[in-house]
C-alpha cells in the first residue's frame, strides 16, 4: 500500500477508505455489506469537523490570542507570539472529508452535496491561506486519484479569485436543482438549500472585502450581489448564522472549555483580556456580564477594584497580575460548561455581515438599498445584542446614546464594535487588525513582536516531504517568517 502523508489522511469516524491491493481486498471484502457509502453520511463530518475546529482556535489558540479576547496565565506562549511552525495537517484532513463526500456525490449522480461541498472547501480554503498565505491548492487534495505527493504552491492572489468563483458556483446550483439536501445529515442547516446560499454569498462578502485593498474587482463583485437579492441572497437575520450547536455528551461534541473536552484547570489558564474586559466596562455594555463572570473579591485589588478585571497580554507573571486569581475574571460559566445555547460553533454571524457592509457603505464604494452605513452598523451591534439576549437592556440604558458608541462615521469605532460582537467567533478580529490597523491592540512587554504576526509559518513537515514546492514557494511569496506580508496585505 501506498505510504500516505499524515496530513492527506482521511479521518471518517472509523470509515477507512483506502487503495489495497487486489488480493487484499479479495480477503477482507464482506458479501453482506455494502460497499458504497452516501455522500450524506459524510456531509455531517465535514461541517462538524469545519466548524468545531474552526470555533476551537478562536477560543483555545493563536487567533484567540492575536484578537485580544484570551490572556493566558498559565503557558503563555501564544500571548508572547513566539509561534513558531504551525501545523495545516488538520485543515487538510477536513478538506480531504469533503473532497471525497463530492468524489461520492458526482459518482452517485446527487449534485446538491457537491456544491455544499465546493462552500465548506472555499470557506476552509480561504481561512488556510488568511493563516499562510500562499498554500498547496490546484493540486493539494489529488493524491488519491492521481498520486500526486509533492503538491505546488499556489499564489494567494490566485487562490482567493478561485475560492469565490466556485462560491458563486454553489450558490447557482443550489439555485436550481431539484435534489433536497438531507435534513438529518445536515447538522447546520438541517436541509435548508436557501441558508447554504446565504452563507455562499455572504461568505463571499467577507473575502471580497478582506482582498479588496488588492483585488481591483471586489467592490464591483460585491455590489452585484447587492444588487440581486433574489439571485444571491445573503443573511438577514441571526436565523442565518452559520453555526453548529455543542451536543456535549463526548469530548469530541463538546464546547472546548467544558469538562468534557477539559479539564477545569485548562479553562482557568484562560482569561478574559484587560483589553475586552475594559472596551467593554468604559461603553457600559451589557454582553460583559453574558460573557465575563466577576472577580471572587474586590476588596484586595492591587491594581484594579473594578468588579470586571482583565489580565493585560504578555506581563510576567500574569497569574499574580492584581493580586491573584480571587482579583482576576474568569470567562463567564456559559464557557466552562460542555454546552449553552449561547455558545456554538460558529463559522460567520449576522452581525459580522452588518459590519462588512457598514465598512464598505462607510468607504463610499458600495450602497445597500434602504440601508445607510450608520444604519448597518447599529444593525450589527443590535443583532450582537439580541443574540445574547440583552438588547432590551442595552436599549433602556440608552446604550446608543453613549459618545464611545453613537455612530460617528470613523473605521476605528466601527471595527471595534465589530471586534466586540465578533467575542470567541473566529480569528476576524485578528485579520481585521492586519488589514485596517484596528482596534490598536497593545502587545505586551515580553511579546517577542513589535506588531501583532502576519501569518503563522509553514509546517515543519513541509521542508522534510515537500521541499522542493517550498523553497520554490518563498522565491514568489518571500521568507517564511511571522512577518512576512501575504499578497492582499501588501501595498501595491
Amino acid at each position: 500500500m501506498q505510504r500516505i502523508p499524515i496530513r492527506y489522511i482521511i479521518l471518517l469516524f472509523g470509515v477507512a477508505l483506502a487503495s489495497c491491493k487486489k488480493g487484499l481486498v479479495d480477503i477482507n471484502k464482506n458479501p453482506n455489506e455494502s460497499e458504497n457509502i452516501n455522500p450524506e453520511f459524510l456531509l455531517s463530518t465535514a461541517v462538524i469537523s469545519t466548524a468545531y475546529d474552526y470555533q476551537r482556535d478562536a477560543y483555545w489558540d493563536k487567533p484567540a490570542s492575536a484578537g485580544r479576547y484570551i490572556t493566558l496565565v498559565r503557558n503563555e506562549g501564544n500571548d508572547k507570539f513566539d509561534w513558531g511552525p504551525v501545523s495545516w495537517d488538520g485543515i487538510y484532513a477536513k478538506l480531504s472529508v469533503n473532497h471525497e463526500m463530492m468524489d461520492m456525490a458526482q459518482q452517485q449522480h446527487v449534485p446538491q452535496y457537491v456544491a455544499v461541498g465546493k462552500i465548506l472547501e472555499a470557506f476552509n480554503f480561504a481561512y488556510l491561506s488568511d493563516l499562510y498565505g500562499d498554500i498547496p491548492y490546484s493540486e493539494a487534495l489529488l493524491l488519491k486519484g492521481q498520486a500526486v505527493t509533492h503538491p505546488k504552491y499556489d499564489r494567494q492572489q490566485d487562490v482567493y479569485p478561485a475560492l469565490l468563483q466556485s462560491l458563486k458556483d454553489a450558490n447557482d446550483q443550489l439555485a436550481v436543482l431539484p435534489n433536497k439536501i438531507d435534513a438529518d445529515a445536515d447538522v447546520m442547516y438541517h436541509g435548508d438549500a436557501m441558508k447554504w446560499r446565504k452563507l455562499a454569498n455572504s461568505l463571499r462578502l467577507r473575502m471580497l472585502l478582506r482582498i479588496a485593498k488588492n483585488y481591483a474587482p471586489a467592490f464591483t463583485e460585491m455590489q452585484n450581489i447587492l444588487n440581486d437579492q433574489k439571485g444571491y441572497p445573503i443573511f438577514q437575520s441571526n436565523a442565518d448564522n452559520a453555526e453548529v450547536i455543542y451536543q456535549g455528551s463526548l469530548a469530541g461534541n463538546s464546547w472546548p472549555g467544558g469538562p468534557q473536552a477539559n479539564s477545569f484547570s485548562e479553562f482557568d489558564k484562560r482569561k478574559p483580556s484587560k483589553e475586552i474586559v475594559d472596551a467593554l466596562l468604559q461603553r457600559n455594555d451589557p454582553r460583559l456580564q453574558v460573557w465575563i463572570a466577576p472577580v471572587d473579591s474586590v476588596n484586595g485589588g492591587t491594581i484594579d477594584q473594578h468588579l470586571y478585571v482583565g489580565v493585560p497580554n504578555a506581563i510576567p507573571a500574569p497569574y499574580d497580575y492584581n493580586g491573584g486569581a480571587t482579583h482576576i475574571s474568569r470567562l463567564a460559566a456559559i464557557f466552562k460548561s460542555n454546552t449553552n445555547p449561547l455558545v456554538k460553533a460558529s463559522l460567520l454571524t449576522y452581525p459580522e455581515v452588518c459590519f462588512i457592509l457598514a465598512e464598505s457603505v462607510q468607504a463610499g464604494k458600495v450602497t445597500v438599498t434602504g440601508k445607510t452605513a450608520e444604519s448597518l452598523y447599529y444593525e450589527g451591534i443590535d443583532a450582537s445584542m439580541k443574540y445574547y439576549g440583552v438588547d432590551k437592556v442595552a436599549n433602556d440604558a440608552y446604550y446608543y446614546d453613549q459618545a464611545m458608541v453613537k455612530y460617528n462615521g470613523t473605521l476605528e469605532q466601527l471595527i471595534g464594535q465589530k471586534w466586540i460582537a465578533g467575542f470567541l467567533k473566529g480569528a476576524e478580529a485578528w485579520f481585521d487588525n492586519r488589514r485596517t490597523g484596528f482596534p490598536k491592540f497593545v502587545l505586551g512587554p515580553l511579546s517577542s513582536s513589535p506588531a501583532l504576526p502576519k501569518r503563522y509559518i509553514y509546517p515543519s513537515g513541509e521542508r522534510d516531504t515537500n521541499e522542493d514546492q517550498y523553497q520554490k514557494a518563498l522565491v514568489v511569496f518571500g521568507e517564511d517568517k511571522q512577518t512576512t506580508l501575504m499578497w492582499y496585505l501588501k501595498q501595491e
